[in-house]
């Protein structure tokens, strides 16, 4: 849940019309007009979802837009290449799986490392130091706040490095460092995730499909696919990661008990 009404309905609908593929799925007795009729479903209501989504965020003039747009610019690219036209009997239940495979894990990965961050709490006013871990951000769990401080600093040691000059000299050391930071990522949701184990935390769950969804966000991560918009690309994924991790701390991580 985004907490945005609106938008949490229209995930609903998708998250139905991907059961209704399941069942589908595991129907023997389907046929390949169920699955046309299905896709074309999803087509048409995920191009008025991300319409409405994308209007909601320029209304507020949110920085994520672009990243949005691209998202889902992806999403339809794909949708586009399971083609109800081209099902059959024989093919149909295999184009439906591979169908619903990849809808859950966009879905699961868009909503907890993008939608989620809407109109959600942006890292610090412009006069002050992003990269600061304050009292704020502390839940008062020791062995959490000293690992999100030391997350902190990798994101601020990422943001010096790319901003200095002579950027195209710098490439491996940045390559090191964004290796770095995935590295104690998984590192920390690891032991976050084993606090909330020994404590009996009813939200773990839940946890755990957010780290997924931001370490794959990480995983994918590569600098040799960055054209000449290096440094942009490098700055915006600064600014996405703090702006993540600031969230997650003050939304999610600040709910678990401190025993």
């Amino acid at each position: 849940m985004t907490g945005i009404f609106e938008i949490d309905e229209e995930h609903r609908q998708l998250f139905d019309i991907i059961n209704e593929t399941l069942e589908l799925a595991e129907n023997e007795t389907a046929s390949a007009s169920g699955a046309k009729n299905l896709l074309r479903a999803l087509k048409k209501y995920a191009e008025l979802h991300f319409a409405h989504e994308e209007e909601y965020m320029e209304k507020l003039d949110d920085p994520e837009l672009p990243r949005q747009r691209q998202e889902h610019k992806a999403f339809s690219e794909k949708l586009d290449s399971f083609s109800p036209e081209s099902l059959d009997e024989e093919n149909g239940k295999r184009i439906l799986k591979d169908m619903l495979e990849y809808l859950s894990r966009w879905l699961y990965h868009h909503i907890l490392g993008s939608d989620i961050m809407i109109g959600q709490i942006r890292p610090v006013k412009e006069s002050e130091d992003p990269f600061a871990f304050t009292e704020k951000y502390r839940t008062g769990i020791k062995l959490v706040d000293e690992e999100h401080e030391t997350l902190f600093q990798i994101i601020r040691e990422t943001n010096d490095l790319i901003r200095e000059e002579l950027l195209h000299d710098k490439f491996d050391e940045i390559v090191a460092i964004l290796d770095r930071l995935k590295e104690y990522t998984v590192h920390h949701f690891r032991d976050e995730e084993d606090y909330m184990e020994r404590i009996g935390y009813d939200g773990l769950a839940a946890q755990k499909r957010a780290h997924q969804a931001f370490v794959d966000k990480l995983n994918e991560i590569n600098l040799d696919d960055v054209d000449d918009n290096q440094q942009r690309y490098l700055t915006e994924l600064v600014d996405f990661l703090l702006s993540w991790l600031v969230n997650h701390i003050l939304k999610v991580d600040k709910l678990i008990p401190v025993k």
